[in-house]
């Protein structure tokens, strides 16, 4: 399945500004603050802070929103009913018609930032302009925009230090920077790192070395679980919602034969540390992602369309037993 060039032959040329389109999605979750039930401050040095999970509750369709402008305005992520795990009728669905730029060059949380006791991931639109991780040089995309978003996962603002770096990676204005903020514990928190289901996918992809440009379309869905208090156990089942209970169709260029191996390779099972829950994983592992498989993080099922042919291929399960033990079911 690897190919040396699998990232070159992207012609970004046309590629869209991720952050011109988000930037439209940011001001109308500031400006719907008090109804999404979110607080809005400045930093010391004039940044704007959203909080969507630390002091203000925040809630489903706040996270719905900022999965969005994570995808960089590019995706559309939905609340919607279903009857594939009997004890959790609701799931998020999610589909891009650019799924590498609004998966891997915003969605993904690929820039660390830190200062002494501060660490978060950076995910969102802003990346796109910073251009501080490898792959956007292997994707050849570079953002302009006068005005930029990061997304953190944390329940503490970014001191001034993180937002003065953001500020010069950027070169955007430290008044123009937005950070949001959705601890992994919220209902904001959870719905947005579910709606991940369809970059965690793409982001397999990548590591698989399945040639980029070969993906077409993609849409994907995950059941939503119940938040937790705790911070493993929240952070074990959105991974789980993705892992045991999360869908993924691609639309890909190419032979049947590449299609066929990527619906074998592409599904979390495929991985060593496949079957028990995460937070249980995890904590096996001293709390160190870098332990862990990372041919893990994946959905559990796929389906893969072949477009020269119309065939379609099928790997991976989705598993009921594993989703009831992660999200705390009580028979």
């Amino acid at each position: 399945m690897s190919e040396s060039n699998q990232v070159a032959r992207l012609d970004t040329a046309n590629w869209p500004s991720v952050n011109a389109l988000s930037n439209p999605l940011v001001a109308l979750l500031v400006a719907n603050a008090k109804q999404l039930r979110l607080g809005v401050a400045q930093s010391d040095n004039g940044a704007t802070i959203v909080d969507a999970g630390i002091e203000h509750p925040g809630g489903l369709e706040a996270g719905r929103l900022i999965a969005e402008i994570c995808m960089g305005g590019l995706g559309h992520v939905n609340l919607q009913t279903s009857t594939t795990f009997s004890h959790w009728p609701w799931m998020l669905s999610v589909h891009s018609n650019h799924p590498i730029l609004s998966c891997l060059g915003s969605q993904y949380a690929g820039w660390s930032l830190a200062h002494e006791k501060f660490f978060s991931l950076g995910s969102g639109p802003g990346r796109a302009i910073a251009g501080r991780e490898d792959l956007f040089k292997e994707l050849g995309y570079k953002d302009q925009a006068n005005a930029a978003c990061l997304v953190l996962e944390s329940d503490k603002a970014p001191p001034v230090e993180v937002i003065e770096k953001v500020s010069r990676d950027t070169g955007v204005a430290i008044e123009n920077l937005t950070f949001i903020l959705t601890p992994t514990r919220s209902l904001a928190g959870t719905v947005q790192i579910v709606a991940r289901v369809l970059e965690v996918a793409m982001h397999k992809i990548h590591t698989l070395h399945f040639p980029l440009d070969h993906v077409v379309d993609g849409m994907a869905s995950a059941p939503l679980p119940p938040p937790a208090p705790d911070f493993l156990i929240g952070m074990g089942r959105t991974n789980d919602a993705i892992l045991f209970g999360g869908h993924a169709h691609l639309f890909v260029k190419g032979s049947d034969d590449a299609a066929a191996k990527l619906a074998k390779a592409l599904p979390s099972s495929s991985s060593r540390d496949y079957g028990r829950p995460f937070a249980e994983v995890f904590k096996s592992v001293n709390m160190d992602f870098y332990k862990i498989d990372p041919m893990l993080f994946s959905p559990a099922s796929v389906t893969i369309t072949a477009l020269e042919s119309g065939n379609t291929f099928t790997g991976g399960k989705l598993d009921a037993a594993l989703i009831n033990q992660s999200f705390g079911y009580q028979a």
